[in-house]
């Protein structure tokens, strides 16, 4: 919206240590997108646990650098998980563990906030660097350390406002939602998962000159004859799949519960300088029939023109 000024919250260059890679249940490699809005609503709850009334809207995270803990050896074709088994048993011995895929991130995170008036901004400001300092997981990992956070104001439409924004986040790669492009090869007739794979597979093939000389080359999928852009799988939210009600164990007794899978889509890293609004970079919860999702108002904005009549998304993933 034209004229909208937003207040930001920046927490510049998180490291976070050992942070979950299985983003869903057949990918790993960055954080699923809920993780990141999870952690985002924690921080808050907890912020309001300690009577600071802020909200937090929306956040956006941009990735400045991921070492996924995977291992490929000479003449391996794949690649292998890196697992650990720490604490050892009270004898020493190593426990069992589940595999699980895991990364260590320096990330910055956006967050939209408001109910905080500019005299309450270093209140804010401390509380959130004493939380992250303390106590607070990021992804399933652990916060090692980050640079200090910042509150911007930032209009939208006022260039000024945006460069500002884009310094602070280079050199970095900012989590785009792509669900545009599994609608569009959906609508050619693929089904979701030939339609997720067609944008990730890469090509190989080789040319033989007329001097029997072999040459190897590798693509992937372009977009009106022109690099797709950085496209990678994420997660963005859940799928009801039963009924709410009462299990066993269940971890807060007064919320019911269900069982869920994944819902996964295509994503795009995008360098900050390319982004034309800031509300390219945001996401937000959405809740639609058995669909919990995170989604980024530029993708609502292209489904209605696409489709102005009400219908389900369901399809769309």
């Amino acid at each position: 919206m034209i004229g909208e000024v937003k207040k930001l919250l920046i927490i510049p260059h998180i490291n976070v240590h050992n942070a979950n890679a299985l983003s869903s249940p057949y990918t790993i490699g960055f954080p699923a997108m809920t993780a990141w809005l999870g952690a985002v609503h924690a921080l808050q709850r907890q912020l309001n646990a300690h009577d600071i009334p802020v909200v937090f809207s929306a956040a956006g995270v941009v990735s400045h650098d991921m070492d996924l803990q995977t291992y490929k050896g000479e003449n391996d074709f794949v690649r292998s998980i890196v697992g650990t088994g720490n604490p050892l048993d009270k004898t020493g011995a190593r426990s069992a563990f589940i595999e699980e895929a895991r990364c260590h991130l320096d990330v910055s995170l956006v967050i939209q906030f408001d109910n905080i008036t500019i005299d309450e901004r270093d209140n804010l400001l401390d509380a959130v660097s004493h939380l992250l300092h303390a106590k607070m997981k990021m992804a399933g990992g652990d916060i090692r350390d980050f640079q200090p956070p910042f509150c911007i104001n930032s209009e939208e439409g006022v260039t000024e406002d945006l460069i500002k924004l884009q310094r602070a986040l280079m050199p970095g790669y900012a989590l785009i939602e792509r669900r545009d492009l599994m609608i569009d090869a959906m609508e050619n007739g693929a089904d979701a998962l030939d339609a997720l794979i067609d944008y990730l597979a890469i090509h190989h093939q080789c040319d033989k000159d007329e001097d029997g000389k072999v040459t190897w080359s590798s693509s992937r999928k372009t977009l009106n004859n022109k690099p797709a852009g950085w496209i990678v799988p994420i997660a963005t939210g859940f799928h009801g799949i039963s009924e709410q009600g009462k299990a066993k164990n269940q971890r807060d007794p007064d919320t019911p519960h269900r069982f869920a899978e994944s819902i996964v889509t295509l994503g795009e890293f995008k360098m900050p300088h390319r982004i034309k609004s800031i509300e390219d970079i945001l996401w937000r919860y959405h809740q639609e029939g058995d669909l919990y999702l995170c989604q980024q108002a530029a993708q609502v904005a292209k489904a209605k023109k696409r489709d102005p009549e009400p219908h389900s998304i369901e399809s769309e993933f």
